[in-house]
């Protein structure tokens, strides 16, 4: 009997030897001690316009916050949509916090980056409010100041205006100097910018004090899912003063005047310059990427990333599974590796397995020219 059961024990465990092991799970690390980085956080209008999923986003928020210092990061990018509802107090069947609310909490949880990382929050369609001639406001100004981060008004060397006149970081470039002694300038516009927004953008970028620098343009419409550049006359909404069943009511959409699609963009900003070499955008679900030369031969890498409609839907879901990018800056100052990671599946043992997305469309590296 004791034979038998040894024996029976010995093949458990010969058997045991031979199934492959379960693959580790791995925290965000960087691939040489020496890189840098910055984060790509995607649309957040889902997270803040339910009460219930705006612990997701502040648990997003808090993992970069632990992570500046293990991770180097030096820039955190956010490609827009602040929020759903840029002013109404009735936000009907599309989430249970006001317009209100929804950018106090995009605010409160921006505000644990402060003094710790400079930060862009982009301008998105959803922070507009338009009237039947399709002139833009917004509340941005309320609740992302330059004195909020003395670590953005540090690295601050460009701004320009809104619609209103009114000075406003929607349209702002920041300077950045990394470990290897490359200048970069994070330049960002505002959503389906207008013609004097863009040519603000190319008046910076041809400064001769950026000459020498890699400009990274962010801004929320540009790409979408198929890899191609956004076309058409961009197009929003305005919100009936009524509801129907409890849905908010809205005008068909209106043209928006003098706004410029991703394919303009880059025909009167991109395609001309010779140092804007990588774009960030967000606005459609899924990711996207490309790259083209500029009339100077220099490659462009244009990214998508945006998963709002992850985690059960754009209406109803949990506000978009907590992914994040992470784009890591090689010493060699070419290369960019590119990984998506969400610390709301690597919080537990349970989920692990599900933290990082590592197909091609989400795990790639790609090369700047010399």
């Amino acid at each position: 009997m004791i034979r038998k059961f040894l024996f029976t024990l010995i093949g458990i465990i010969c058997a045991a030897s031979i199934l492959p092991a379960q693959q580790k799970f791995q925290k965000p690390t960087l691939e040489n001690k020496d890189s840098w980085s910055v984060v790509m956080i995607p649309d957040i209008q889902n997270y803040v316009k339910w009460n219930r999923n705006q612990p997701i986003l502040d648990l997003m928020m808090r993992w970069i916050e632990d992570n500046i210092d293990t991770l180097h990061i030096k820039m955190v990018v956010c490609v827009g949509d602040l929020v759903e509802h840029n002013n109404l107090i009735n936000q009907g069947h599309d989430g249970d916090q006001s317009a209100q609310r929804q950018w106090e909490t995009s605010a409160k949880l921006f505000s644990r980056l402060n003094g710790k990382v400079p930060y862009i929050a982009a301008s998105g369609n959803h922070d507009y409010t338009i009237d039947r001639q399709g002139n833009r406001t917004s509340r941005y100004t309320e609740f992302f100041r330059i004195d909020d981060n003395w670590l953005n008004k540090k690295t601050l060397v460009q701004n320009a205006t809104n619609e209103q006149g009114v000075h406003t970081l929607e349209n702002a470039a920041y300077e950045i100097k990394t470990p290897q002694g490359k200048d970069y300038l994070f330049l960002t516009i505002e959503y389906a910018p207008r013609d004097t927004m863009v040519a603000w953008a190319k008046r910076i970028a041809d400064m001769q004090q950026y000459k020498d620098h890699r400009i990274v343009l962010i801004t929320h419409a540009y790409l979408n899912a198929k890899d191609h550049r956004t076309t058409g006359v961009p197009k929003w909404f305005v919100y009936e003063p009524y509801t129907v069943n409890t849905v908010v009511q809205k005008s068909e959409r209106i043209n928006l005047p003098y706004a410029n699609s991703g394919e303009q963009i880059w025909e009167k900003l991109i395609h001309p310059g010779s140092n804007i070499e990588l774009v960030l955008c967000g606005h459609i679900s899924g990711e996207g990427y490309r790259m083209d030369k500029n009339t100077t031969g220099r490659p462009v890498h244009q990214m998508l990333f945006d998963s709002q409609s992850l985690g059960g839907g754009h209406r109803n879901g949990n506000g978009g599974d907590g992914w994040l990018r992470i784009l890591e800056f090689l010493p060699d100052n070419k290369t960019v590796n590119v990984k998506t990671f969400s610390p709301l599946f690597a919080i537990s043992p349970t989920t692990q397995q599900h933290a990082w997305k590592t197909d091609a469309r989400n795990s790639f590296s790609f090369q700047f020219a010399e």
